[in-house]
């Protein structure tokens, strides 16, 4: 196990009214946020099936994903089981479960944006540490 602790501000200083644009390739990038309240990132794992997600992770706060591209599964542990929740384009999910994704069509094939706070902690454990069953 092991934990990460994000503080503020945690997000990059970016120009207003302007169009904020990721970098292909990248698993994780912060874009933006709002100090001691929350911030905005993409998210495109390269990941591509649920037995690559060898960790996953528990912030002390919730996160909301939103498929903007592609397609995306998130793979998450409820109630000792592990579950996968294919994302739709256009309908937003709450996350507050150990949780991971995977791009099916190919590392980095599939983009969320995830929104989140802007100060938390992260806890990391492989699946069978946070007493889930295999996928």
């Amino acid at each position: 196990m092991r934990k990460v602790e994000v503080t503020a501000p945690s997000f990059p200083e970016v120009p207003t009214e302007e169009p904020l644009l990721g970098t292909a390739g990248k698993t994780w990038e912060v874009l933006c946020g709002d100090e001691g309240h929350w911030r905005a990132g993409f998210y495109s794992p390269a990941l591509t099936g649920a037995r690559e997600c060898g960790e996953l992770e528990l912030h002390s706060c919730p996160e909301l994903f939103l498929l903007v591209r592609g397609r995306m599964t998130l793979l998450v542990l409820r109630d000792g089981e592990l579950r996968e929740i294919p994302l739709e384009e256009g309908k937003p999910v709450l996350v507050t479960a150990p949780h991971s994704g995977y791009c099916p069509d190919g590392p980095h094939t599939g983009t969320a944006l995830v929104v989140e706070r802007d100060t938390f902690e992260t806890e990391y454990r492989s699946p069978e540490e946070w007493g889930g069953g295999g996928i």
